[in-house]
């Protein structure tokens, strides 16, 4: 009887421990194609067995990675030059590689289905290193934990680079780890291997550069734990973080090189802080209400049933979080994921989009949070080796197993509905992008270049050269970013300053997005619905022939006497004219573009088109003007839409010369006002309007004009 219930020797223990080691991986593995087969099944089922996206998104990712395979590396449409728009630049090589392998076509999307599963897995494998003080079977909890959220696995199975983003920063946690018993000769080339996954890190999701800086200090910490050297701290940190810092520098070095544009298009059109109209009081109330939205959305939306009884069941996963805090075995890798999942939500907060697309911007620090939760939940199950740990383990697990089952009865509803909202996403995204772009192929003559609004599956369908006039996907170094978030009225400027031949011939947009833009410049020859839409940006995607003929009808003075001749001009809302010209104007909450279509002065038959920017009363505009050449006489001649009387004080080179007196009038207006000798016989002019006694000021042009 004693041989019989002797306790089990140490080596067997050690099988135990050994096979629940190796049972890790696999059951990582199993749950990730569990829920790759609920999601991608729902998928097949909605669209008839066809792969889809369930964003558009994805699909701006597939042009880049379509390009890269054909030999136009960071090309959104290939001709159109070096695009700063896809804010990951690395994950459209990983699809390029599906693509140049034979995934073509909507199997692209197979493609980024199986990255993603492999990224998770990456990233389970390397969280399981921040359990080594739990049992080996706790550790199983963390893939469960993760995957338990139905938004999260709705954003890694969608096609976008939030899995692959995880995975990378998996390979960066376990550097880190490896640095924690590393001899004093490995901590050089360790830490810089490191760095060099960070600066991966931060070229899949520039938000992950905080996250990387913490990942940094925690492997400065483990050397300084082994070592108790500063130097080895500096050494570990510097490298852990140079290679990140550096690309950020080249990057936007690189930026400016090609595009004119240090910023990357994505900042330009996303971020607030880069409005030109708002104050920094606006600009600061629109990070805090973001940051307060992905706060509240998350919590009382995602991570349990909606209000009115369910929502105080989405602080489970919080709790659980905060959980490994309290536990010496656990609390360096909580504050590892929470500190990066805060700084993660700081980051992510700039970005006015981060309440669309389901949320799938905070979803990296999502992922982190509920890795921190499945440590916490493995803290309270584990019965622990201290008395008191081995005294209050009942408790524990009964308190831990019972937040897990409310967490699963609150999130079940919001899991069916997170299944189901990604099939028919996927179908909202076949029936109309997918449908519109292969439309567009049938089209007689075959469109020359297609102007969209969004920049994805249509595009990718078609295989066309495209226009993006949202601004993301870039033309050689027009400013179309910039252009987009002062107005159509300056994309319009942009299109005019365009060769006639690259110019789009086909529109394909929401007529509800740029109404102005269709009712002036397209004749609409189709339309594309959609039926039950949950994520397209309209009910129907309208298919117009484009019609430039108003374009250039503003270039030149309707008044201008016979003998005279421009010898320059500033295009005001014409980004690239005012740059040429240093424009600037005195903002916010001021500046904002306005296109009109008025008759002409001399030819009331034939329509004028031009665009400026309205100033309020009081606020200055600044130009510079240049002058090749000495005339006998020269002056100045304002393009405006008077509507109320006034004058604009003009100032050239600091020194008063006059004012601009303005008149309501129904239509165009042509404001002159002659140089003197003395100020026409300057070669550079800095000139200065100030409007006074206007409501508003709105300037369209200014031309120099000479006569022999």
């Amino acid at each position: 009887m004693a041989v019989i219930f002797h306790p089990p020797s140490t080596g067997f223990r050690a099988r135990v421990r050994a096979l629940l080691r190796i049972g890790y991986p696999v059951v990582a593995a199993f749950a990730i194609l569990v829920m790759a087969r609920r999601f991608y099944g729902e998928m097949h089922l909605q669209t008839g067995g066809q792969w889809s996206a369930p964003l558009d998104d994805v699909f701006i990712h597939f042009d880049y990675a379509r390009s890269i395979a054909r030999g136009y590396p960071f090309e959104w449409s290939e001709g159109n030059g070096f695009s700063s728009g896809n804010t990951s630049i690395t994950y459209p090589f990983v699809l390029a590689l599906g693509y140049w392998v034979g995934f073509r076509g909507p199997l692209l999307m197979l493609w980024a289905a199986i990255t993603a599963c492999c990224s998770v897995l990456a990233y389970f494998l390397a969280c399981q290193r921040l359990a080594v003080g739990l049992p080996p079977i706790a550790r199983w909890l963390l893939p469960v934990t993760v995957l338990s959220l139905g938004a999260l696995d709705w954003s890694l199975f969608s096609g976008m680079e939030v899995a692959f983003f995880l995975g990378v920063w998996g390979v960066a946690l376990d550097a880190a780890l490896h640095l924690r018993q590393s001899p004093w000769s490995r901590i050089p080339a360790r830490s810089l291997w490191l760095g060099l996954v960070g600066a991966v890190v931060v070229a899949t999701r520039p938000e992950g550069a905080a996250a990387i800086a913490i990942l940094g200090l925690a492997a400065g910490a483990l050397v300084w734990r082994t070592h108790r050297s500063r130097k080895a701290f500096l050494y570990t940190v510097l490298l852990a973080g140079g290679p990140a810092v550096a690309f950020l520098v080249l990057q936007g070095l690189v930026n400016r090189w090609l595009t004119g544009e240090s910023l990357a298009n994505g900042s330009i059109v996303k971020l607030a802080l880069y409005n030109p109209f708002m104050t920094p009081l606006e600009k600061w109330k629109d990070y805090t209400f973001h940051l307060g939205y992905c706060f509240w959305r998350l919590v009382e939306h995602h991570f349990a049933h909606e209000k009115p009884y369910g929502w105080p069941f989405g602080w489970i996963p919080v709790l659980l979080a905060l959980v490994p805090l309290g536990s010496k075995r656990t609390r360096p890798a909580a504050i590892l994921l929470l500190a990066s999942s805060v700084s993660f939500i700081l980051l992510v907060a700039m970005n006015a989009q981060v309440r669309w697309q389901n949320e799938r911007y905070t979803m990296p620090a999502v992922a982190w949070l509920f890795t921190s939760a499945g440590l916490g939940l493995g803290v309270l199950l584990s019965a622990g080796k201290s008395a008191l740990a081995r005294l209050t383990w009942p408790a524990r697990a009964l308190l831990g197993a019972a937040l897990a089952a409310l967490f699963v009865v609150h999130q079940a509803p919001n899991m069916r509905d997170q299944i189901w909202f990604f099939g028919r996403a996927s179908r909202n995204i076949r029936d109309q992008h997918i449908r519109a772009g292969l439309l567009l192929r049938t089209l007689h003559p075959q469109p020359r270049r297609v102007a969209v609004g969004d920049a994805g599956a249509l595009m990718y369908a078609s295989d066309l050269p495209g226009l993006d006039i949202i601004g993301l996907g870039g033309f050689h170094r027009f400013p179309f970013a910039r252009a987009s978030v002062n107005g159509i009225g300056a994309t319009i400027e942009l299109i005019e300053r365009m060769h006639p031949s690259d110019r789009p011939d086909i529109l394909a947009v929401y007529p509800t997005w740029f109404p102005d833009f269709v009712m002036y410049f397209g004749h609409q020859i189709a339309a594309v619905p959609v039926e039950g839409n949950v994520i397209c940006g309209g009910a129907e995607k309208g298919i117009y022939r484009a019609d430039w003929h108003l374009l250039n009808t503003g270039a030149r003075p309707s008044l201008l006497d016979k003998f005279e001749r421009i010898v320059d001009e500033v295009d005001v809302a014409d980004l690239m004219s005012e740059d040429d010209h240093h424009y600037r104007y005195q903002g916010p909450q001021t500046g904002f573009v306005q296109m009109r279509i008025l008759a002409d002065l001399k030819d009331p038959s034939r329509d004028v088109l031009d665009a400026g920017r309205v100033l309020l009363s009081g606020r200055t505009e600044r130009f510079e003007l240049r002058r090749p050449s000495n005339g006998a006489t020269a002056r100045l001649v304002v393009r405006a839409a008077p509507v109320d009387r006034g004058q604009v004080d003009v100032t050239i080179d600091g020194q008063p010369v006059g004012a601009l007196q303005v008149e309501p009038a129904t239509g165009w207006a042509e404001l002159s006002m002659p140089l003197a000798p003395k100020v026409a016989r300057e070669r550079t002019m800095q000139v200065t309007f100030t409007a006074r006694g206007l409501r508003e000021w709105t300037n369209f042009h200014v031309w120099l004009v000479e006569k022999p």
